[in-house]
């Protein structure tokens, strides 16, 4: 996924050891997303744990903090209260030598579990990756944690299942479930469900959902899903997964609306329409936090287009987007822009059509009449297309560009976003092209 795509990326400073690993503070590489709330240096990828505890926001994330690759894996932490600006925490979960997660502390949820914030995530002990559910329980401030040793779900017995992994906790009839992602490698795909009314004990329940599902195996095509998310919305359920296919890995993600039935067998969800959540290239892993009657979605963004080189330089890599707002349109899940962005927006930000403008990071709104709009990265006589946004003639949601350093989400107006990456350089500039000439608003953004 870290492939060369041809489009062009631009060496700066190898970092300092001796660094200031505070969120929001100035960043060498101009590519670097300031205002995601990643640490300045190491890899980063899969949300967890995304909670809502004691007034706080609290986003969790796989991490590396000693280089920007894939490694000895830990919980980042960062916490916000206004979903603006994001204060860093010490790493909350830590691969331990000897232990069933000494190969890494992977994708996981939170839960309150009496009063108790737990955490319940993949543990991975070797280089088979197979993994199994360990807990870990934090005082009420999410800062202290004690990750326990045993098990409370081992590897599935089922020779089908090559993976299972990524648990994720719900609610349904006063009872306490879990699923997890799974399948074969070379075979199909499911979801597996337990009952784990006690955290520390769980119960197989079978399977969810397979890849046998006709409108599952077509509007989520896979060998393996991951990162699965299911939810009540509105009078459906909501299943979200990410893709793991042979032939292409990360292959995005899609979501599965329909209804979930429990027997005496355990829950089972029948998918009556599906889609795609994002068109982009780079976005995978998501997880939702359902707060105050709001459905908030996270995900990983990867680095797409820059060299392993230029990564190792920089010294960091992967970011989670800005904070999404779910919501139910028919038989489609429609993904925006939380309203509190908008309090990231500082002066106005003066945009012609084909005139190139500099800024680290803005918000542009669109009118549809544009029909369409392109934003290219300029540097010198070099023009590289990094979005194509086909407005929609009556849009569901307000059509707007959002960029970050290298972080672009654009909303089309449409349900689905588009989320991928660009890398700026201390000399490049912006540039905006519409289809048709229409009202533009732009601003800059920053925190106070």
């Amino acid at each position: 996924m870290f492939a060369p795509s041809g489009s062009r990326s631009s060496r700066v400073a190898a970092p300092d050891r001796h660094r200031n690993d505070t969120v929001n503070s100035a960043h060498p590489d101009p590519a670097f997303p300031s205002l995601h709330g990643r640490p300045p240096y190491g890899w980063v990828n899969d949300p967890n744990g995304c909670s809502f505890v004691n007034g706080r926001y609290h986003l969790f994330f796989q991490y590396n903090p000693d280089a920007p690759v894939h490694g000895e894996i830990k919980w980042g932490h960062v916490s916000s209260v206004d979903l603006l600006d994001w204060r860093p925490h010490p790493i909350a979960l830590v691969n331990r030598p000897g232990e069933l997660d000494q190969r890494g502390c992977w994708s996981g949820s939170v839960t309150d579990d009496a009063g108790v914030p737990t955490a319940v995530y993949s543990a991975v002990a070797d280089e088979s990756y197979r993994s199994v559910v360990l807990l870990a329980r934090s005082d009420r401030d999410m800062l202290r944690w004690h990750q326990d040793r045993e098990p409370a779900a081992g590897v599935p017995d089922d020779p089908a299942i090559s993976h299972a992994r990524d648990p994720f906790l719900f609610e349904a009839d006063g009872r306490r479930y879990a699923v997890q992602g799974a399948g074969h490698t070379h075979g199909s795909p499911r979801i597996l469900v337990y009952g784990c009314d006690d955290l520390s004990s769980w119960t197989e329940l079978g399977t969810l959902l397979s890849g046998d599902d006709p409108i599952a195996a077509e509007a989520a095509p896979a060998n393996i899903w991951e990162c699965p998310n299911l939810l009540p919305l509105g009078d459906r359920w909501v299943l979200i997964v990410s893709l793991w296919r042979h032939a292409d890995r990360l292959a995005g993600v899609s979501y599965l609306i329909g209804d979930l039935d429990i027997g005496s067998d355990g829950p089972r969800f029948t998918p009556v329409s599906g889609g795609e959540l994002d068109r982009g290239p780079c976005f995978y892993a998501p997880q939702i936090l359902r707060h105050d009657g709001r459905i908030l979605l996270w995900a990983w963004s990867w680095e797409h287009g820059r060299t392993p080189e230029d990564i190792a330089a920089a010294g960091w890599a992967g970011a989670l987007t800005f904070c999404r707002e779910l919501s139910l349109l028919g038989d489609a899940l429609v993904s925006r822009p939380v309203p509190e962005l908008a309090g990231l927006r500082r002066e106005a930000l003066q945009i012609a059509a084909d005139q190139p403008f500099t800024a680290t990071a803005y918000d542009i709104e669109l009118h549809p009449g544009a029909r369409q709009a392109t934003l290219w990265l300029v540097d010198g006589g070099d023009e590289q297309l990094v979005a194509e946004v086909d407005l929609a003639p009556s849009p569901v949601v307000q059509p707007r560009i959002l960029v970050d350093g290298s972080m672009i989400e654009a909303f089309d107006g449409t349900a689905t976003a588009y989320t991928t990456r660009a890398y700026p350089t201390m000399t490049s500039r912006w540039l905006l092209r519409l289809a048709q000439p229409a009202p533009i608003s732009a601003w800059r953004l920053g925190l106070q």
